[in-house]
């Protein structure tokens, strides 16, 4: 049976190195007996039940539909359950928590500040008329416009990739900007007028400078950078002009 060597990044928040805050950074490599259908997250299994109990790391699903467990592998962010050992060619796997986050333990990142900044956009639809007596019906065209967004899992590869998150704490960054253009296009959305101081400023679809980072990103092949855009539109429409959209 071939062998992977698994190299990760280990982050102890008990060993905090008093000179350089580095919490006892290092990396641990392990050996991985794997067949052909062997997942970097299944690797993680055998080495936390195998090898190395106190290895701490995200995951839910399995199925990548969840985004708990975006991690940075072999220097290009990746869901762990969706990458497939064989892929990633001779050489050890280099697994390692999503840069410019905080750590909380190994590969496990804070994600406090993000989810904070994606309930900022109103992530949710909203109704300001009475309860419909049935469900709202919508037209393909309009189902259409929610074909890229809705299929967002909220993992913070974007977040974590963006130039302007890491340079302005108090941008709301790609993912959340990408959930206000997903309620933005849905017409079953009544919030539009509400939702709108959200994102029309400098720490919301303004700071963003189009680098793309968030698209290159994305493991499930969004467009961060094109929503973000769409929403900068929206806002000058609305302010010169009054149009709701």
């Amino acid at each position: 049976m071939p062998e992977a060597t698994f190299r990760i990044k280990r982050h102890n928040p008990e060993k905090l190195d008093d000179q350089n805050g580095t919490g006892g950074d290092r990396y641990d490599e392990f050996t991985v007996p794997y067949e052909s259908s062997l997942t970097v997250l299944e690797g993680l299994f055998y080495i936390q039940e195998a090898l190395d109990g106190s290895l701490s790391f995200r995951y839910c699903c399995r199925a990548a539909v969840c985004g708990s467990c975006a991690m940075y592998i072999n220097g290009t962010y990746r869901l762990a359950c969706q990458t497939n050992v064989r892929h990633l060619g001779d050489g050890p796997i280099t697994v390692e928590p999503m840069p410019h986050m905080p750590v909380v333990k190994d590969l496990v990142c804070d994600m406090t500040d993000f989810f904070a900044k994606y309930e900022t956009v109103m992530p949710h639809i909203i109704r300001n008329s009475a309860p419909p007596e049935k469900e709202i019906m919508q037209s393909p065209n309009d189902r259409k416009k929610l074909d890229m967004p809705v299929d967002c899992i909220l993992c913070g590869s974007c977040y974590s990739s963006c130039p302007s998150v890491w340079g302005e704490g108090n941008y709301l960054g790609p993912a959340a900007l990408l959930k206000a253009y997903r309620f933005e296009v849905d017409s079953r959305d009544e919030a539009r007028k509400e939702r709108l101081p959200r994102f029309d400023n400098e720490r919301g679809s303004y700071r963003c400078h189009t680098i793309t980072n968030c698209v290159e990103a994305c493991p499930k092949e969004l467009n961060p950078t094109e929503a973000i855009q769409w929403l900068k539109g929206a806002a000058v429409r609305r302010r010169l002009l009054g149009r709701a959209k």
